[in-house]
């Protein structure tokens, strides 16, 4: 169970969905992922295909997790009664931002999410059994991409309710100023501080990985980071692409 994982602080590993078609899903399947975060924020998925992606990555025995386009009440509750296990939260600056998504999520008393009978609650037949699933099994995660969440990254992983935290590298350093220039020293030590905040309050982090590299993401699993996401669906296309093309030009000349 992820969320299992995420409270032990064991290794994790995931990849973005930026492509709406579920043949992208069944085939990231077959690299043995155990999440998938659909991201609704910066791509151009409707609620219509992610609820069919939801479905997919679930079939294919995967954590079906959301990207939601902001911290919103509307967009959280409906991906959840679509069936998502979870909701990764863009643009987390504080613990209040972080006690609004969890509002947003879980139902009263923990929260004020309000109840609808959708795909999640078995359209009316398993209402009990999903509160109890959320209670137990809901995911929630803080997207750390902004320094204001870097100085308060100790009120934001000690709420309770949040799951752990993923670092978006690009939106980190812009809001540094330098978008992204995420190798900069000062954005480097800005990741390191939030690192050492998890580390000191046994947290999982986490990092998205964009490169498609495996050492890259090696070298954040050196780092400590627990909850990672391995590049994205359409950089293991064009990177793939791309160095296949080149060798074959290479070899023509």
């Amino acid at each position: 169970m992820l969320k299992n994982k995420l409270k032990n602080n064991q290794l994790t590993l995931g990849s973005w969905i930026t492509i709406g078609h579920p043949s992208i899903i069944d085939i990231m399947a077959s690299a043995d992922f155990e999440w998938l975060v659909i991201d609704l924020e910066h791509t151009s998925i409707d609620l219509s295909q992610a609820h069919i992606l939801i479905s997919t990555i679930q079939a294919n025995g995967m954590k079906a997790l959301v990207r939601v386009s902001k911290n919103e009440e509307v967009i959280i509750k409906r991906v959840l009664d679509m069936g998502a296990d979870g909701i990764v939260v863009p643009m987390v600056k504080s613990k209040a931002d972080a006690l609004e998504a969890i509002d947003y999520a879980k139902y009263p008393p923990v929260g004020k999410r309000g109840v609808g009978l959708f795909r999640a609650q078995k359209y009316g037949l398993g209402f009990d059994e999903y509160k109890k699933w959320v209670d137990n099994e809901l995911v929630i995660i803080a997207q750390i991409e902004h320094i204001d969440a870097v100085t308060n990254i100790e009120e934001i992983i000690t709420t309770d309710g949040i799951d752990g935290i993923i670092i978006g590298p690009y939106d980190l350093s812009g809001s540094m100023g330098y978008p992204g220039e995420y190798d900069r020293e000062d954005v480097k030590k800005a990741i390191e501080r939030v690192l050492q905040a998890c580390k000191k309050n046994n947290t999982p982090s986490g990092f998205h990985v964009i490169e498609s590299d495996p050492s890259k993401l090696q070298e954040r699993i050196e780092q400590g980071c627990t909850f990672l996401a391995y590049s994205l669906d359409f950089f293991f296309l064009g990177d793939r692409a791309r160095d296949g093309m080149k060798k074959i030009k290479e070899g023509l000349n």
